[in-house]
């Protein structure tokens, strides 16, 4: 059994622990750890900030190795979540704080992602993550009061 499967046996039960281990691996640039978070379904996704659509597996891992490549350390703060969980599916609305540390010191950034689960015969797995530039003014959130319909 390859390496990352074995990791992925391993994952919790829930959403939020599928979501807890994908940021932790982004904290360590670990891929094996972060290709676990993932469903084994040729149509998983991935979307970063003003790229392409990134389809299946193989695809994805390329992405992420190229981001952990990245020649200053790169981290992933998950600020703000916002979540709509079901019976077999699940979706994260996330606001990340982005730290990359530069040959000039740290930039930081923000990004809005959405990360859908759904329940798979392995448990809860990632099959997409679409992100988008954000700023840190999303920390602060419109929310419409809700309406009474009588």
């Amino acid at each position: 059994m390859p390496k990352a499967r074995q990791h992925a046996a391993a994952l919790g039960g829930t959403p939020d622990e599928v979501e807890a281990s994908f940021y932790e691996a982004l904290q360590v640039a670990d891929i094996e750890k972060l290709m676990a978070c993932w469903a084994e379904d040729d149509d998983i996704v991935c979307i970063h900030p003003g790229g392409p659509r990134v389809v299946g597996s193989g695809a994805i891992r390329a992405a992420f190795d190229a981001i952990f490549a990245h020649e200053g350390s790169i981290h992933v703060h998950p600020e703000s979540i916002r979540r709509i969980d079901a019976l077999a599916s699940a979706v994260h609305h996330v606001l990340e704080r982005i730290e990359v540390m530069t040959s000039e010191g740290p930039v930081q950034a923000y990004v809005l992602a959405t990360n859908v689960y759904h329940h798979t015969p392995h448990g809860w797995r990632l099959v997409a993550h679409h992100a988008s530039p954000g700023t840190q003014d999303e920390v602060q959130e419109i929310n419409q009061a809700p309406q009474v319909l009588h």
